[in-house]
């Protein structure tokens, strides 16, 4: 029976993929945090007791009320720091709470309150940071659903856990609802809203045997789907595992800064010491020695040091997780803006990966027009599993045309498709059989002949369609031939289609890195230089014909003299490259597993631009790095300068140190705003 390959509109489709969104999951607000809450009880008793302070109320009147805020700002960092103390290390935070009972000792009950508010208060703010850079990607497996309705062997439904899940289990998935697991569809037709992990603004036909994942929006169509894939092994899971276990990470910086803090703090200290001792030995007062010690101790304090560096780096990996890109790690973020040199692989990279129908050429007598030779051939080859055959049968679906049914289809491995269809025997396939040639040699003398050519071919025909070949395969096409009872009627031309924004992204890296980026590809050279002249990559940038081994020795030779390469790629034959290089990123829509577990950084949505986009956001990052460092140091000394040479009141060195802190953290958290990746998108363009 005939039927129409059709393509749904794209208005109606996303209007109906829609039907019933999820609700967006509200970010938990400042005070969800302990630190924040504690901080903000802390500022809340100290507003109480000042007023009584100054307006010289009784000291039982506002004395508990200080008491209780020393206890509720600095218990936790108190414990904190007893606790590293245990383990030999020296906490800047026990540091704080000692100087604030220091002041408290000496009778500056306010001063010691107002350092302990401030203090909980940047404490707070760090603490806000982490939690804010975590949610706002653990919000993304709120997108999967909760449950799901597991298919029973016998055919009944129950609803269980999607944790409960397994490969190989059976669900429905009813029309508006949320997909519970990565796998394939076995039956149904819908559309499926996926632009949370591929970022394709369209939702995405489904058909039997094409790949769903969990928390994309099913459609109008109910589907039945083999899950694929383990829930804790989703898309979405990896994606926020990938990005929590950045989070963890620390940069060479963050690390060069603690490992000078131990020995900083320690010479802080020992310098707060002598500075007490000394002049009391020369015959200073006690109370004014104290108090300018401790007012030494709490400026020299490197807080803003230590705050400088993680903030900017854990900012930039929650925002680029939010964009489609999982930079696995604080150490990648800092170094893949470092990269002076970008080299790309070709297929899956600089082009989409996968083939299209790009000529429809009837031969002259056939009587055939494009669509007649389309819709024969999309025939044909409509129960091919091969990557060619479904290029062929988009095609016909995109332009809407009636396919008749066939019958007695048979697939030949390397060879093409033969089916029946209006009584005429169809062949698709290889053009081999025009030249005389076997494409299988392993196939054996009784396999027949190739789909191109029967023994009773017109010359004219055979020589039509020989021609037409050689020209699809002089531009770089395959070609495919398409005959009826043995002769040649038209000539397919199919291709890798290059990524509209790749030319953008190959001009964006150059003026990124200052040297113009390199094509590393196995393909033949005529084909790597056609692509290259197309995205503007200088014939002499181009590397064809290169073996996964080759494509690694490139990229050392090219980072022998010190420099710093960034590989783009995405299959197994990419990653020892990506293994080799200073950062690899892999593009992770047609990814292999192998390119996205060897990668730095994988592009979720698959979207070139966004390796621009991310290089130009770490060098954001690192320049806030700087910033952060330069504000501290410059802080840190002016404020000991101001102690050591006049008179810096307690208050004043405070509201300073714990400003600059404060500042450093805001300053860090700039990364998180939507803006920033906006700034960076638009600076890699």
């Amino acid at each position: 029976m005939p039927h129409t390959l059709t393509q749904p509109d794209p208005q109606t489709a996303r209007a109906a993929a829609t039907p019933a969104p999820a609700a967006a999951p509200r970010r938990p607000g400042p005070l969800s945090v302990p630190e924040a809450r504690w901080a903000a009880a802390a500022l809340a008793l100290f507003l109480l007791a000042l007023p009584l302070d100054l307006l010289g109320a009784p000291a039982w009147s506002w004395g508990p009320l200080y008491a209780l805020t020393y206890a509720a700002g600095g218990w936790e960092p108190g414990w904190a720091g007893l606790r590293a103390l245990k383990d030999k290390t020296l906490d800047v935070d026990l540091l704080m709470v000692v100087a604030a009972l220091g002041a408290a000792a000496l009778g500056q009950f306010l001063d010691g309150g107002l350092l302990i508010v401030i203090f909980a208060a940047s404490g707070a703010l760090e603490a806000i940071a982490t939690a804010r850079t975590a949610d706002s990607v653990r919000g993304l497996l709120d997108l999967a659903p909760a449950t799901a309705v597991r298919v029973a062997a016998d055919g009944t439904e129950e609803d269980v856990p999607t944790g409960q899940l397994r490969v190989g289990d059976v669900i429905l998935v009813r029309p508006g609802s949320r997909i519970g697991a990565d796998g394939r569809v076995l039956d149904g037709a819908s559309e499926a809203d996926q632009a949370t992990i591929t970022g394709e603004p369209l939702p995405v036909p489904k058909e039997p045997g094409d790949e769903v994942f969990a928390g994309t929006l099913n459609g109008t169509g109910a589907l039945t789907v083999r899950v694929g894939r383990d829930p804790a092994d989703s898309v979405i899971a990896r994606i926020v595992a990938m990005v929590e276990e950045a989070s963890r990470t620390k940069a060479p910086t963050q690390l060069f800064v603690e490992k000078i803090e131990q020995r900083y703090s320690i010479g802080m200290v020992a310098a707060t010491v002598a500075l007490f001792a000394v002049p009391l030995l020369l015959g200073a007062e006690l109370e004014s020695t104290l108090l300018r010690a401790m007012t030494f101790m709490i400026v020299a304090s490197p807080c803003a040091v230590v705050l400088a560096t993680m903030p900017p780096l854990l900012s930039a990996i929650a925002n680029a997780g939010r964009h489609g890109v999982l930079v696995k790690s604080a150490v990648v973020m800092e170094q893949v803006g470092q990269a002076d040199r970008a080299a790309l692989d070709k297929t899956g990279t600089l082009t989409e990966g996968r083939p299209h129908l790009t000529d429809v050429r009837p031969l002259d007598g056939s009587g055939m027009t494009e669509d007649d030779l389309l819709a024969l051939a999309a025939a044909a080859e409509y129960p091919a599993e091969h990557p060619l055959a479904r290029a062929v049968v988009a095609a016909a679906r995109g332009r809407a045309l009636p396919v008749p049914a066939v019958r007695d289809f048979t697939a030949a491995p390397g060879r093409g498709v033969t089916a029946t269809i209006a009584g005429a025997r169809v062949t698709v396939g290889s053009p081999a059989g025009l030249r005389g040639e076997d494409p299988d040699p392993d196939s054996g003398p009784d396999s027949g002949p190739a789909p191109g050519a029967s023994p009773g071919t017109p010359p004219d025909a055979a020589a039509a369609a020989r021609q037409v070949v050689g020209e699809l395969e002089g531009e770089g096409r395959t070609a495919v031939v398409v005959a009826r009872d043995g002769t040649p009627v038209g000539v397919l031309g199919i291709a890798d289609r290059t990524r509209p924004d790749a030319p953008g992204t190959v001009a964006a890296l150059a003026a990124l890195t200052g040297a113009p980026p390199l094509l590393l590809t196995g393909d033949n050279a005529p084909a790597a230089h056609r692509l290259a002249a197309g995205v503007g990559i200088a014939a002499a940038d181009v590397h064809a014909g290169l073996l996964p081994q080759d494509k690694a020795e490139t990229v050392r030779a090219l980072q022998s003299g010190g420099g710093r390469v960034l590989l783009v790629g995405d299959g197994v034959n990419d990653a020892p490259a990506l293994a080799a290089a200073h950062t690899g990123v892999a593009m992770g829509r047609a990814g292999s597993d192998l390119a996205l577990e060897t990668a730095d950084a994988v592009v979720v949505r698959d979207e070139l631009t966004a390796v621009p986009a991310v290089v130009a956001l770490s060098r954001r990052a690192r320049r806030l790095v700087v910033q952060n460092l330069v504000i501290a140091g410059v802080c840190i000394a002016g404020l000991v300068v101001w102690d050591l040479a006049w008179h810096l009141p307690l208050p004043l060195g405070v509201a300073g140190h714990e400003g600059s802190t404060v500042l450093v953290g805001l300053n860090g958290l700039r990364l998180l705003r939507t803006a920033a990746w906006r700034r960076a998108a638009a600076e890699g363009r």
